[in-house]
């Protein structure tokens, strides 16, 4: 890191710093003026130094944030990607940076890296390189031995160059002496286990493994005599990833943009006492062994914090490099760029029916249609699911991109097709394999463009929604980066009836609620889809410059990203022109589709695909309830948020604080029940109840389903016309509804 930072880096260039390096990494930016003191001192506690580095949390110049490990590696892949796709649409002025990890070699367990890899190979990846530490230590304990050889196949079989950083300057020279060729081929056999125990032993212990190994060899004994136990352990801890003129060396050579992978040998806990002990990932140096340090670097005690403590050359010398550091050149690199003009969104034109999917493509494809700003920086991503998420019309209006053509020979061969699949630098969709850590990955990097390359992207990404939870760390990874996108996820739910139930999702309404930085909808209507739509396109562009709302405590000044959770299955759609206190309800995440009466005793609240069984539900039990009302739910995520937000802000003396949820249901009799409906876990709307203490019976799926239609999914998981009927009359005590008993 000091030579990358201190030599090689310039500008442009981006690293994800492998989480445990984070300490080296504050040190460097605070060595570089990036960083305070009063952070440092505060390293790993309340407002300090992250113990992980991060974009969000850290005042100092943090390109990517890192801590779940393979994710730092994957998104240097995408970056580059990115890099290249604005690159070939000719926008913006920056130099082409070099996209670079540092990784641990225990890390390259994560098979999301594999899958970067892959997809990185199918797209020409270039300007990517990667660093792994290899110090033959997991977390639990020492590596398996010949992965170094393993990672250099693997990353050859996907076009990488792979360059192995292994004996330093010392061990070069003594295996040059007479007897250095039987010691280099013993070091080069040395199992993982062996040498990171005799590191932890020292220089006896070398020295008598060495003999025991070697015999009485005349020369070999010869050149080990040559040095003291303490030589010899220096010696044979030379390993070229702790050699700065070898990395300079190394580095300095590359004269070209492919993906390279650099592959470097080191000792963990390099020069400490734990040096090479299997246990020294939580180890901790007592004050005696600090003491030792202390000595050993020169630092003067009291003068722990001076910027060149223990130095031999003046101030000056040092304040001069750090001025003339290329990295530190164009100052910190946090860009910004532009917000784009989003136009009105009407809802597609329909004779009747239609799903939210269908809704979503052709929203989408009309957007494409009528081209302007908003519509050249829209870039789509799909794991192979473009078709069949209903990208198929944006796809073949933009195309698909490629950094070089390619011909679509099925159309060029006259064979009919829906799909035009032609590639090239002007398409904007980026397909993808069937790989959910990869879409979020991407969309994590393309929802960084603004900031990262100065170049404002919306990405917009689609699969389907019970696969969130295969890519969610991914998908919280680039969350807690604050990247910037609109994932539509679908089709959703038992809904989706004859696929079974592998691909009926149940919790994702949970973790729409639960994730941070990602503001979750649902729609049952295309009209509210369009309004949700037009929100989000400005929302993931908001950076922090507008005040908060009063109104509704939802803290929606600073953005983020967007979720919507939808379904193929086509509804009769209102026919309504909404108004713009309808339009402001879906955004803040509920509306009255039917207004309470004075008497009310009953609420059906639910969201998405279920409303037509609510609605015939309300028809029925309003023949002996007038009163009922149906509360139409857009985002239980944004209602959750609006309670807590303005819960808290009550506890702060806004005594007046109050939200959209509180002022939907806060006049309605706590002698009212209400019955929540969702395909999805209950829990995710039941928690309305506790809004101003009304009764709740809440309906949903908490069990896999299975192949059947709707309707006998519906059923079974008691979220049918009946089952809501049901509901509502152990709601209101048991008492039957006599005239739906009738219907």
């Amino acid at each position: 890191m000091t030579v990358l930072y201190g030599h090689i880096l310039r500008p442009e260039d981006r690293v994800a710093v492998k989480p445990h390096a984070s300490p080296m990494f504050h040190a460097l930016q605070y060595l570089m003026g990036r960083q305070t003191r009063d952070n440092l001192e505060n390293f790993r506690g309340f407002g300090g130094a992250q113990s992980y580095p991060s974009r969000t949390k850290d005042a100092d110049d943090v390109d990517f944030s890192t801590g779940s490990v393979g994710l730092g590696g994957a998104i240097t892949v995408f970056a580059s990607l990115v890099q290249d796709y604005i690159a070939a649409k000719g926008w913006g002025d920056l130099a082409t940076g070099r996209m670079i990890s540092i990784l641990g070699d225990a890390e390259l367990d994560e098979g999301n890296l594999y899958e970067a890899l892959l997809e990185g190979k199918k797209h020409d990846l270039r300007n990517c390189w990667w660093f792994i530490d290899y110090n033959r230590q997991s977390l639990d304990a020492v590596t398996p031995d010949a992965q170094n050889r393993l990672f250099g196949d693997i990353f050859r079989s996907m076009g990488w160059d792979v360059i192995e950083l292994k004996h330093g300057a010392l061990l070069q020279a003594a295996f040059a002496e007479e007897g250095g060729a039987a010691l280099h081929d013993w070091i080069d056999a040395c199992s993982n286990q062996t040498y990171s125990a005799l590191t932890y032993q020292g220089g006896a212990a070398w020295r008598k493994q060495l003999l025991d190994d070697l015999g009485d060899q005349g020369p070999v004994t010869a050149l080990l005599d040559r040095r003291t136990d303490d030589e010899l352990a220096i010696l044979m801890t030379n390993l070229a990833g702790h050699d700065q003129d070898a990395l300079i060396t190394a580095l300095e050579a590359i004269d070209h943009d492919r993906p390279t992978v650099f592959v470097m040998y080191t000792v963990k806990g390099y020069g400490l006492p734990l040096a090479g002990h299997k246990d020294n990932h939580a180890g901790m140096m007592n004050p005696t062994q600090m003491e030792v340090l202390r000595k050993q670097h020169d630092i003067r005690e009291g003068h722990e914090w001076g910027l060149f403590e223990g130095l031999p050359a003046t101030d000056l010398v040092y304040e001069a490099f750090l001025e003339n550091i290329a990295f530190l050149q164009k100052g910190l690199r946090r860009y910004e760029a532009p917000t784009l003009d989003v136009p009105t969104i009407g809802a597609p034109m329909t004779k009747g029916h239609m799903s939210t999917q269908e809704g979503f493509g052709k929203i989408l494809d009309e957007i494409a249609k009528n081209g302007g700003p908003l519509a050249e920086r829209i870039v789509t991503t799909a794991p192979d699911v473009a078709t069949s998420t209903s990208l198929g019309g944006w796809v073949n209006r933009t195309g698909v991109f490629a950094k070089a053509k390619t011909r679509d020979v099925f159309r060029d061969s006259g064979i009919p097709s829906m799909q035009k699949w032609a590639a090239s630098p002007e398409g904007r969709h980026i397909e993808l394999g069937i790989a959910e850590m990869n879409l979020f990955t991407l969309l994590a990097a393309a929802g960084l463009s603004h900031s990262i390359f100065g170049e404002r992207l919306i990405p917009v990404g689609t699969l389907y929604d019970p696969f969130i939870e295969r890519g969610k760390d991914a998908l919280n990874y680039a969350c807690y980066q604050d990247a910037r996108f609109i994932v539509a996820a679908t089709p959703s739910g038992i809904t989706l009836a004859p696929e079974g139930g592998a691909h009926q999702s149940i919790g994702t309404p949970l973790i729409g609620i639960s994730q941070d930085g990602l503001a979750c909808f649902e729609p049952a209507f295309v009209d509210e889809l369009a309004t949700i739509m037009e929100w989000s396109f400005d929302y993931v562009q908001r950076d922090g410059e507008r005040a908060p709302d009063l109104a509704d405590w939802l803290r929606d000044e600073t953005g983020g990203s967007v979720y919507l959770r939808m379904t193929t299955r086509k509804l009769e759609q209102p026919g309504r022109t909404l108004s713009e206190e309808q339009q402001r309800d879906i955004i803040n995440g509920a509306y009255w589709l039917r207004a309470p009466g004075p008497a009310c005793r009953l609420i059906i609240a639910y969201t998405g695909a279920i409303a037509p069984e609510v609605i015939a539900a309300a028809g029925q039990i309003g023949q002996d309830h007038r009163d009922v009302g149906v509360l139409a739910i857009t985002s239980a995520d944004r209602l959750n948020a609006g309670w807590h937000s303005a819960d808290r802000a009550r506890g702060l003396g806004h005594d007046d604080a109050l939200c959209h949820i509180e002022k939907l249901v806060g006049e309605i009799s706590t002698d009212a029940a209400i019955v929540t409906v969702t395909d999805g876990h209950p829990l995710a709307l039941s928690w309305i109840g506790s809004v101003a203490g009304h009764r709740v019976t809440p309906l949903g799926v908490e069990h896999f389903g299975q192949t059947g239609s709707i309707a006998e999914l519906y059923r079974a998981h008691r979220i049918d016309t009946r089952a809501i009927v049901r509901a509502a009359e152990m709601a209101l005590r048991g008492r039957p509804l006599r005239l739906s008993q009738i219907a």
